[in-house]
């Protein structure tokens, strides 16, 4: 387990070779990635890694996602 993203509004948690669990905080809600989604989620994060992507740019791209956000976050 690799935590590779954390930000006032979401964390991201790589699990390496099965997938990736993505926290929106704000709504104290996740979801998880596997299979196909996985591949193209770590495409599109490596490519903000390579262009030093702003914090603001990558949280609108998991925005997108939270609509499948539907996991309560227990913290711990």
């Amino acid at each position: 387990m690799n935590v590779i993203y954390n930000s006032p509004n979401y964390h991201v948690v790589e699990y390496p070779g099965h997938g990736y669990e993505v926290i929106a905080k704000h709504v104290a809600r996740g979801a998880y990635f596997s299979g196909e989604t996985a591949d193209r989620f770590r495409e599109y994060l490596t490519q903000a890694a390579a262009d030093e992507a702003s914090i603001e740019s990558v949280d609108e791209y998991l925005g997108g996602f939270d609509e499948f956000m539907n996991q309560p976050a227990i913290y711990h």
